[in-house]
């Protein structure tokens, strides 16, 4: 089996637009970062390449051994773990019950309850794209479930569990758009991404849209691209399956760019919490929890079956 690399990519130098995120739950890190395992047994010490490519499905191995971090958690009582709430059927607030849900909402429950045994010790905190890092670094949540890319860069910051579901990029347009390829709706034009995201460094390395237009959440695109403000959004075809049925205004164009994986992120130091998460998602993929979850919130706009998405080394 061969080891997929990547390379590293310089991120784009954005222009900030402020936006604001909503702090659901009670307490947890405040500040100061979660307790660190730097004592963890030797079998499971993970280490990140720091060269010019890395194992994107690289990651220490699955246990259930409780390490400092996930002591040190345990101990407040409190696990706090960064989500969206922007994103249709990953991570978005229900209006009729006030409730954040979907994809990635079901995933960071599953990993909250087994390692707390107790879902009430669960706090899931909105992060913009553009913060997931630095909450991870300052101590702000102790993992981040928002459909967040491994790739080189960001392994040199965080570290991140075994991936769990593949993507691409995609590009949405009105349906107005003349646009029938991911060239053509991206070439010459005003195209909308978040920052921070793996979509902004695609855009930043293809240099042939007019303009770039950041924004901190990708939901911002939508709005955007609604009122005719950007023509068209880049984001990954998780995330535009989402924005497709949320607004049936919107269409995916053909094409895709830079097959990639997402997965949890957490604090490179925090070896032993890094290890129970990948336990987690190898039983929420092998009970079948995973597939439904995906069934229930992915099946309908996505093109492929379940098994599709689930990342194999390759």
């Amino acid at each position: 089996m061969r080891t997929r690399t990547v390379r590293t990519r310089s991120a784009a130098a954005l222009t900030v637009l402020a936006a604001c995120a909503t702090v659901l739950g009670g307490g947890g890190p405040s500040g100061a970062a979660p307790a660190a395992a730097t004592g963890a047994p030797q079998a499971v010490q993970q280490t990140q390449d720091q060269s010019d490519t890395c194992d994107i499905y690289g990651s220490v191995p699955p246990s259930t051994v409780d390490g400092l971090a996930v002591k040190a958690i345990k101990a407040r009582h409190s696990l706090v773990i960064g989500v969206d709430q922007n994103s249709y059927r990953w991570g978005s607030r229900n209006p009729n019950t006030g409730q954040i849900e979907g994809f990635d909402i079901d995933l960071a429950r599953a990993i909250g309850t087994a390692i707390m045994g107790n879902q009430g010790q669960v706090v899931l905190k909105p992060v913009a794209t553009a913060d997931r890092v630095d909450a991870v670094k300052n101590g702000r949540v102790d993992l981040i479930v928002r459909t967040m890319t491994v790739n080189c860069d960001r392994m040199k910051d965080v570290a991140f569990s075994k991936p769990y579901f593949s993507i691409s990029q995609r590009v949405l347009v009105p349906k107005a758009s003349p646009a029938t390829s991911l060239d053509e709706a991206i070439n010459g034009r005003t195209v909308c991404a978040a920052k921070g995201s793996t979509a902004a460094t695609v855009l930043d390395a293809k240099k042939t849209a007019k303009q770039v237009v950041p924004v901190d959440n990708q939901l911002d695109c939508l709005v955007l691209m609604q009122l005719g403000k950007v023509d068209a959004t880049m984001t990954d075809d998780g995330l535009a399956a989402g924005q497709a049925a949320q607004d049936q205004t919107v269409r995916i164009v053909d094409g895709d760019t830079q097959p990639e994986v997402i997965g949890v992120a957490m604090l490179k130091t925090s070896t032993d919490l890094t290890a129970r998460v990948n336990q987690v998602l190898a039983d929420y993929h092998a009970d079948g929890d995973w597939g439904r979850s995906y069934e229930r919130w992915l099946k309908p706009y996505m093109l492929n079956d379940a098994e599709h998405y689930w990342p194999v080394p390759h």
